[in-house]
């Protein structure tokens, strides 16, 4: 499936996401993700410095460095290298970036009970999946790849757009977030769907392939 996670440029800050990883405090374990990597709390992050302070933090916190050491250092190295992990799995793909840093921002955290979408996206995209039936059931790769091109430029869109409103609801005080936040988590629902389209089309396109 094709990664957004370098597709938006990440933010200028004033070298934040270059922190060097530093000591593994009560305090940082604490932290919410975007910290925990040395990163500025926004939906553009550096994915270079993502990459390498995960790197850096797992090198420090991997249980093997702990085996010959207590029960409770081995336990925190374990509580650590899971923060870790799961700190990384969720910033490094667009979709669960957004979806964390919404919740950070006192936004919806639900997405499964609270999936409500107007009715001319959802009548869309059963559309768009039609066509991808009829495509597949004819073999059609070409208008496949067609289709598929289209909805990655889409999806890219869409991510510059949240990328936009997550920033506005960031700049602004809790009281005045209701309205973006509000936009952003409708965002975000449109871009699940869209994800998944994507995803469908590259299986189809494996599939034919085959």
């Amino acid at each position: 499936m094709t990664d957004f996670a370098d597709g938006v440029a990440p933010a200028v800050n004033s070298g934040a996401a270059d922190a060097a990883v530093g000591a593994l405090s009560d305090a940082r374990f604490a932290a919410d993700h975007f910290a925990l990597f040395g990163l500025a709390r926004d939906f553009r992050i550096d994915t270079a410095a993502l990459e390498r302070n995960y790197r850096a933090l797992q090198a420090q916190t991997h249980p093997d460095r702990f085996v010959t050491a207590g029960d409770s250092e081995r336990r925190r190295a374990l509580q650590w290298a899971t923060r870790v992990n799961e700190a990384y799995e969720t910033l490094k793909k667009p979709l669960s970036r957004a979806r964390y840093l919404l919740a950070e921002l006192g936004g919806e955290s639900d997405f499964v009970r609270n999936n409500a979408l107007p009715t001319d996206f959802l009548v869309a995209q059963m559309e768009l999946r039609e066509t991808v039936a009829d495509a597949v059931a004819a073999r059609q790769v070409e208008t496949l790849e067609s289709l598929r091109d289209e909805r990655a430029l889409a999806l890219r869109a869409g991510y510059e757009a949240l990328a936009a409103i997550l920033a506005a609801a960031a700049a602004v005080a809790d009281s005045q977030r209701t309205t973006p936040l509000a936009q952003a988590a409708d965002a975000i629902r449109r871009l699940m769907f869209e994800e998944k389209l994507l995803a469908d089309i590259d299986e189809a396109l494996a599939a034919l392939d085959e």
